[in-house]
C-alpha cells in the first residue's frame, strides 16, 4: 500500500508540475501574440523623400543625416532646392542671392588645406568646415589668427578621403572666386559654382576626390546643362594659382565625360 500511495504522489505531482509549465507556456504565448498585434496596428511612422517628396514608411526610407530618400539614386541628384542629398549639409552664413534670372553656368575649381599642407599628417577637414562658417578657433594655429576676419564660403568641398560636403545651395551665391572674370564677364560668383578639393598645389590629389569630382559633375549637368568647367587661377589669373599643376584635367574630363567645348581654358594642367 506504502508504495502504492507514493506512486499516486508523484503520478499527481508530475500532472501538477506538467501543467503549471504549460500554463505558464501558454501565458508567454498569449503576451507574444497580443506584442504582435500591437506592432501590426501601430500605425508606422510616414517620412517625406527629400528629392522626389513622394511619402512612405520611415523603415523603408533611405536616411542621410536627418532626411530621407526613397532610393538611393534620389541620393545622387540635386533636389529643387539646389542640395545634394549623399553629401553632409554644413550651412554657411556666407552666401547671397543670385541676381534675378541669373542659372549658374560655371563650375571653379579649387584647392585650400587648413593649415597649409596640414592633411599631410593629420585629418584637417574640419577645420575647412569651421573656415567656411565662420567657426574657425584662431588659436589653434599661427595660420588661423592670419584668416580668421575672413568671410568665405564655397558649394562644394570634396575632403581628401572623398567626402563630399556641402555649404551652399547652388541656387545661391556663395563667396569663393573674388575680383574675377570668365570669358569677358566679371564677377564670377554670380553664375559659378565653387568646388574645393582639399589639397595645397603641390601634392597629388586624391583618386577618390577625382570619382567624387566626376559625380558630382555629372549632377550639376543634368540641372545645368550649359555649365562649363574652369579652374580659379583661369578666372582670376593675377592671383591664384588653383587648383594648380598637380590637378588632371584630363583626368577629370575622361573621368567625368564632360564634352571638350567645356573646357575653355584647355585640358593641360597649369
Amino acid at each position: 500500500m506504502k508504495w502504492l500511495f507514493l506512486l499516486v504522489g508523484a503520478t499527481l505531482f508530475y500532472f501538477w508540475l506538467k501543467g503549471k509549465k504549460q500554463a505558464k507556456l501558454n501565458a508567454e504565448q498569449a503576451t507574444k501574440k497580443k506584442v504582435q498585434q500591437a506592432k501590426i496596428s501601430e500605425p508606422q511612422a510616414i517620412v517625406q523623400c527629400q528629392y522626389c517628396q513622394v511619402h512612405l514608411p520611415k523603415s523603408e526610407a533611405i536616411k542621410r543625416e536627418d532626411r530621407f530618400y526613397c532610393s538611393n539614386e534620389h541620393t545622387t541628384l540635386l533636389d529643387d532646392q539646389g542640395w545634394i542629398g549623399y553629401a553632409h549639409w554644413r550651412l554657411s552664413p556666407n552666401q547671397d542671392q543670385r541676381p534675378g534670372g541669373v542659372s549658374p553656368d560655371l563650375a571653379v575649381i579649387h584647392h585650400i588645406s587648413l593649415p597649409p599642407g596640414g592633411f599631410k599628417n593629420q585629418s584637417c577637414t574640419h577645420f575647412l568646415i569651421d573656415f567656411f562658417q565662420n567657426k574657425l578657433d584662431p588659436s589653434l594655429h599661427p595660420y588661423f589668427a592670419e584668416i580668421a576676419d575672413q568671410k568665405v564660403s564655397s558649394h562644394f568641398l570634396i575632403s581628401r578621403q572623398g567626402e563630399l560636403i556641402q555649404f551652399v545651395s547652388t541656387q545661391k551665391k556663395a563667396w569663393h572666386a573674388g575680383l574675377s572674370s570668365f570669358l569677358g564677364r566679371t564677377g564670377c560668383n554670380d553664375f559659378s559654382i565653387g568646388i574645393e578639393l582639399e589639397g595645397d598645389g603641390e601634392s597629388l590629389f586624391e583618386e577618390i576626390q577625382y570619382q567624387v569630382l566626376m559625380r558630382l559633375s555629372q549632377a550639376l549637368q543634368t540641372v545645368y546643362p550649359k555649365i562649363q568647367f574652369a579652374g580659379h587661377s583661369d578666372i582670376s589669373p593675377n592671383r591664384k594659382t588653383d587648383p594648380g599643376v598637380q590637378f588632371d584635367w584630363g583626368k577629370f574630363q575622361a573621368k567625368s565625360g564632360v564634352a571638350l567645348s567645356k573646357f575653355p581654358y584647355g585640358l593641360n594642367s597649369r
